[in-house]
């Protein structure tokens, strides 16, 4: 019998491939790579193919081979939880009587496979992991159970049949200390403890399972429940919520392509966990028309393990205890926190993982987004409070790891930011072992000129709270929509506004006139500039061309005080006279439709209302009706979007009760026992002589809302609440005013810009999970109510609480509302259904005052 080097490849090859499909969801490349780095298991894989395929070429060259069992030779016991080393192959062969020219057969097989495993360059390999050893019986050995005819002696091997001659009886079989079932089952370990077994094993389990015919898995239908749930648990998030929604709708074979792109180990996140499921449901719910049309961005993942491994080889442990330190050293400290985390190094396996990946990826844009274990978890989204990076990864190889690596890290030191830490000690949540996971994800967009951008990107929410019009369903959704990069829309950035869209009229505006709609229309746009690499903020007038090729669906021109649909090619003159309205893509497309659709689909099966991170690309922006192919880039819950409770306005309420009324962008709630209001008036805050003396406005309002009661003040000032840019508003992060039960936005001549709403940003999921409404007050609208009286006449009671300078003190006034008229408090009455928001006095009741 003559065996061919050829044949010897051939097998190893298939051995690396079963490998790759078991562990790594196929990825031949990433198999290679573990056997090379010494990883025991996967090269116990190979050997157990190997055997296999050993075996059935033995049995289809000599007629006298009955049966092949692989053993493992017994030893000392492996401590609990390590892997055993893989120390070669070593199989039992049972033949009618033996033969010196099998021994010749196997000698051979073991030169040849041997050649072949050194080359996949384990540089830990011994000679021991390229041994072939073989033991032959015949059948007097098995009819007399002599030797290792034996088969079943447990004391002396652990032996499993690897091939049999089909028209052989069975062989003797071994003791059994219980009955065994009459169907075939996987081998399981005898131990079986789901958090030591590696997740490659446990898929390896449930997949078995979950290819067994119907009527075989029924009876083992509760064990790939088990497997399932573990290997959710550990690979994805043990948040029992989202659990018992995602077993529910995770194949194996999902899992296996999740392991397949995880880097490192541990969990990959909650943001990560969320777009995960969002897209699974979408793909097994949504019709084909449907289906067509979503995309899910390529995505890759580093477990939350690995970010203790990168703080402990670099020395930054010390920097655990951060949530635990008061707050004025958690601020003061983040600045070296984000030095030292920058300049630390990752261990050199996730090096040679994270080059491969951009070899893989090429030279597309990425984004490194945070990934908490917290992260878009019902209740506590935490949005907003990481940090996320693009890396436009236009360099050289080495330059762009660079960029990759220093964009990982300082995800990891956003762990410690403040804005989080002390959410998550508003929330109880600062002692939970917060790990921080990364989502690493392909930049959706096109190229256009030096720029790469995506046509349209938004937030959109499953629940619209804020209806700018009776007409408007709620259970329809709203959009926050913007051209280029979606970080526009998701914060409250400069002077510059989103299109904001009502899923049930899509093509219907918050403001009525061209001349508001231009006003409150995107100025500003963020793309990637190629050649620069590198992320910027551009006047959309330097960006944006005739030629660019969905334009006609972006764009709206205003002449002569009326906006139009371009009709025809636009021209170099038209473009100061463009405003971006998005009214074709809207009017013409089915993107709302399909959006609409998506996120009735998700909150039915997340059973919650959500929020979804989106791009959306127009495949043939040609055709007179294109399709828009809509990516999913996120998604959470937010069982807080339910409507709130509704209270009813009193009838024939005297004016002088009210202190202030509003018909603008009107939420639907009710807050009772409002004690003090923190007033910043506008003439006074605009009149302080630079921005650090403003930023010190919002320092005292954070000091303020640590000392009064929860829920017992609302604050109100100009122009927008949250906002970086203090010549627009007062800036306060959630934990500056976590306690609040409102913020009211005063806007006018010389007061301030007209609120834009801040529903559907961070800073507005944070005031939704802290149940504070934001409120819009316009000081020019005829129907308006403002007691000036109140807010200005009323004694300040800031110095009563601490010392503030003489200029500060005059630029913020706390109100007590009995201070006004003893015995009262404030109540608000927010009713959409009207579209009025009113404030009015109310008589403490006897219980309420002693």
């Amino acid at each position: 019998m003559q065996l061919d080097q050829g044949i010897a490849d051939q097998m190893l090859e298939q051995a690396v491939a079963e490998c790759a499909r078991m562990h790594f969801a196929g990825d031949i490349r990433r198999a290679r790579r573990a056997i090379s780095q010494g990883q025991c298991e996967h090269c116990k894989c190979v050997a157990d193919s190997l055997v296999r395929q050993i075996a059935e070429y033995l049995g289809q060259v000599d007629s006298t081979v009955r049966a092949v069992y692989q053993y493992e030779p017994a030893g000392e016991p492996q401590r609990s939880g390590k892997t055993p080393e893989h120390t070669g192959i070593h199989f039992v062969l049972w033949v009618e009587r033996k033969s010196a020219a099998l021994h010749a057969l196997v000698e051979t097989f073991e030169t040849m496979l041997a050649r072949g495993q050194r080359e996949l360059g384990c540089a830990q390999a011994s000679p021991q992991c390229y041994m072939l050893d073989m033991l032959m019986i015949d059948d007097r050995d098995v009819r007399e159970h002599r030797g290792l005819g034996l088969l079943a002696d447990y004391r002396i091997l652990r032996a499993r049949p690897v091939w049999q001659r089909p028209e052989h009886p069975e062989p003797p079989p071994p003791p059994k200390t219980a009955a065994s079932p009459s169907r075939p089952h996987p081998i399981l370990p005898e131990t079986f403890d789901p958090d030591l077994i590696p997740e490659s094993r446990l898929i390896e389990h449930a997949l078995a399972i979950e290819r067994m015919p119907p009527e075989d898995r029924a009876e083992l239908e509760h064990r790939l429940t088990e497997l399932k749930v573990t290997l959710i648990r550990r690979m994805i998030s043990d948040q029992l919520t989202y659990i018992n929604v995602a077993k529910k709708w995770f194949s194996v074979a999902d899992l296996a392509e999740i392991l397949r792109r995880r880097l490192g180990f541990g969990r990959i996140g909650g943001k990560a966990a969320g777009v995960l499921l969002a897209a699974r449901i979408l793909d097994q719910v949504a019709d084909e028309r449907l289906k067509a049309c979503i995309h899910v961005p390529e995505s890759f993942f580093l477990g939350s393990d690995l970010m203790y491994i990168f703080m402990a080889m670099n020395g930054l442990m010390y920097w655990n205890d951060q949530k635990y330190k008061p707050e004025d050293r958690i601020r003061d400290e983040y600045p070296q926190i984000q030095e030292e985390f920058a300049a630390g190094e990752f261990p050199p396996e996730i090096v040679v993982e994270l080059r491969a990946l951009l070899e893989e990826i090429g030279p597309h844009p990425l984004i490194v987004r945070s990934s908490s274990q917290l992260e878009d978890s019902l209740g506590t989204s935490l949005a907003g409070k990481y940090n996320s990076y693009f890396c436009p990864n236009q360099g050289t190889p080495e330059e762009n790891l660079k960029a990759l690596t220093r964009a990982i890290a300082l995800t990891y030191a956003s762990t410690f930011r403040p804005d989080a830490l002390l959410y998550r000690r508003q929330h109880g949540l600062h002692d939970y072992d917060e790990r921080m996971a990364i989502l690493i994800q392909v930049v959706q967009g096109e190229r256009w000129g030096r720029y790469y951008l995506p046509f349209a990107a938004g937030v959109a929410f499953s629940h619209n709270l804020y209806r700018w019009a009776p007409q408007i369903r709620r259970e329809d959704g709203f959009v926050r929509l913007v051209w280029g990069l979606g970080t526009r829309a998701v914060e409250r950035v400069g002077d510059d506004y989103p299109r904001l869209v009502a899923l049930s009229h899509p093509t219907l505006q918050p403001d009525d006139s061209p001349e508001a709609i231009r006003h409150y229309s995107q100025q500003y746009v963020d793309v990637i500039d190629l050649e620069e690499n590198a992320v910027k903020t551009l006047p959309i007038r330097e960006v944006l061309t005739p030629q660019y090729p969905p334009l006609r669906f972006m764009v709206q021109l205003e002449r002569d005080g009326y906006l139009s649909t371009p009709r025809s090619r636009v021209l170099e003159s038209d473009l100061p006279n463009l405003v971006i309205t998005f009214d074709t893509l809207l009017r013409k497309t089915d993107f709302p439709k399909n959006l609409r659709e998506i996120l009735h689909i998700l909150e039915r099966h997340f059973r919650s209302a959500v929020d979804v991170e989106f791009t959306a690309h127009i495949t043939d922006p040609t055709a007179a009706r294109p399709d828009v192919q809509i990516s999913i880039l996120q998604c959470r819950s937010l069982p807080s979007l339910q409507s709130a409770y509704q209270a009813t306005l009193p009838e024939d309420l005297p004016e002088e009760d009210v202190i202030f009324s509003s018909r603008f962008l009107v939420p639907r709630g009710y807050l009772a026992n409002i004690r003090y209001v923190i007033f910043v008036p506008p003439e006074k805050y605009f009149a302080l002589p630079n921005a650090a003396r403003r930023n010190q406005i919002g320092r005292i309002i954070a000091r303020l809302n640590t000392s009064l009661d929860e829920k017992t003040f609302i604050c109100i000032g100009p122009g927008r609440w949250g906002t970086r840019n203090v010549d627009l508003g007062v800036y306060v992060g959630y934990a500056d005013i976590c306690n609040a039960g409102a913020l009211v936005e005063l806007s006018g001549q010389d007061v301030g810009p007209t609120p834009e709403p801040s529903i559907g940003t961070h800073f507005f999921q944070d005031l939704l999970e802290a149940h504070i409404y934001p409120i819009a007050v316009n000081l020019d609208k005829e129907e308006t109510i403002f007691n000036r009286r109140f807010f200005y006449e009323t004694p300040n009671r800031l110095k009563d609480w601490m010392e503030v300078d003489g200029e500060l003190a005059e630029s913020l006034r706390l109100i007590e509302v009995a201070a006004f008229r003893p015995g009262h408090h404030l109540e608000i009455i927010m009713d959409d259904e009207t579209g009025q928001t009113v404030a009015f006095l109310k008589a403490d009741s006897p219980s309420s005052t002693g």
